[in-house]
């Protein structure tokens, strides 16, 4: 594993040994690291949702869509109970 010096402020440095202490991390660094794959989860979370508008946006564009009215929007919630009940929820 490589090793790589950060400077921090003073607050984060606090915020990260307190985390060592009362979070259930081993080490600073352990700390850091779960930081960063949450930074690198909101990322691909981010790029995920960014992909899923441009395809809703296309999907628009070209007419493949219908107003969502009330009667529709009805008509998904009576959908979703119905799943639901199946499902015994």
């Amino acid at each position: 594993m490589a090793t790589m010096n950060v400077s921090v402020p003073d607050d984060l440095v606090e915020f990260v040994q307190e985390e060592t202490k009362e979070g259930g991390y081993t080490s600073n660094s352990e700390v850091v690291r779960e930081g960063l794959r949450l930074l690198r989860a909101r990322r691909q979370k981010r790029r995920l949702l960014l992909h899923a508008l441009e395809l809703g946006h296309d999907d628009t564009v070209a007419g493949r869509t219908t107003p969502l009215t009330e009667a529709r929007i009805l008509e998904i919630a009576a959908r979703a109970r119905e799943r639901a009940r199946k499902r015994g929820i």
